[in-house]
């Protein structure tokens, strides 16, 4: 098979040419930070990285979205 510049690649998949493998699929995932959901148009619901922070933290923070969401 000949090797295909990642513009190209992309470009394919855009127009759905073809499909990401499921290897490029996790690496896409793990780089911007995102569900394989969210990627694949599965699921529209926003996340935030709590990773590294305490539960007090976590906490802290999910008492600030459920306030704001009871506004």
């Amino acid at each position: 098979m000949k090797y295909k510049s990642a513009k190209q690649t992309i470009s394919n998949w855009e127009n759905d040419n073809i499909q990401p493998s499921v290897e490029m699929l996790i690496k896409i995932v793990n780089t911007y930070s995102v569900s394989a959901d969210y990627l694949l148009g599965i699921n529209d619901r926003e996340t935030v990285d709590v990773s590294g922070l305490s539960q007090e933290q976590i906490a802290h923070i999910q008492m600030i979205i459920d306030d704001i969401r009871n506004k």
